[in-house]
């Protein structure tokens, strides 16, 4: 299961939580980490560099923050990070340097790596997006069940047990997801991939592939 761990999905140097992750195996083991890492590491951002609002939310000087946003602590966002017009952020949140979180984007217990593109519509929930990501508009991280049961991860034909309740979607670096997809819960997508738009995306897809539809997944040349 190589394919699934954090180091061969993530570029750790592209992130202010590069502890978090050196600290796991599988990168949803760093799910139930997340808040109190932001607790603990914003303790240490130096206030030269990071204004602190209201009660444990960290944002860069260099970072923009619309109005009209909703932001809930623990909270960080890095340097010239964008939040536009009507996100939400429900907390136990990292959004990277020169990440957008967009128009009515919602967030919660995720991190996005530098430079991830979350713009229109969205939905992350209970996921890792790699350096780099990108989501279409409508794209959408489906982080619970519909029996409430524990998450797994299909890999080659074999489940792979998670042990945790809430896991939407291990996007890794440099990873396209066309518009108006779903990521069901336990979907992991390996390091450069393209998602078609309209796609219901299950399991694991491999890094450096074209996922058309399920079962139909071509390698990229």
């Amino acid at each position: 299961m190589e394919e699934l761990k954090a180091v061969n999905l993530f570029d750790y140097e592209q992130t202010i939580a590069k502890p978090l992750f050196e600290s796991v195996t599988y990168p949803w083991e760093a799910l139930s980490k997340i808040k109190n890492f932001i607790l603990e590491l914003g303790k240490t951002l130096a206030p030269e560099k990071y204004d602190k609002i209201g009660e444990d939310i960290w944002i860069a000087k260099t970072a923009k923050v619309a109005p009209s946003a909703y932001m809930h602590g623990p909270l960080i966002i890095c340097d010239n990070a964008e939040v536009r017009h009507c996100a939400f952020i429900r907390g136990s949140a990292i959004v990277g340097e020169n990440a957008v979180v967009g128009n009515s984007t919602e967030l919660k217990n995720s991190i996005l790596f530098n430079c991830v593109q979350t713009p229109h519509y969205n939905y992350v929930g209970d996921s890792i997006l790699g350096y780099k990501s990108h989501t279409g508009a409508g794209v959408i991280t489906s982080n619970l069940k519909s029996d409430k049961s524990l998450v797994t991860v299909d890999f080659n034909g074999k489940k792979v047990e998670t042990g945790v309740k809430k896991f939407g979607a291990m996007i890794g670096d440099n990873v396209e997801v066309g518009c108006n997809s779903v990521l069901n819960p336990g979907t992991v997508i390996g390091r450069g991939t393209n998602v078609y738009p309209l796609s219901m995306v299950r399991g694991y897809v491999p890094e450096n592939s074209i996922y058309k539809k399920q079962g139909e997944v071509a390698e990229k040349y």
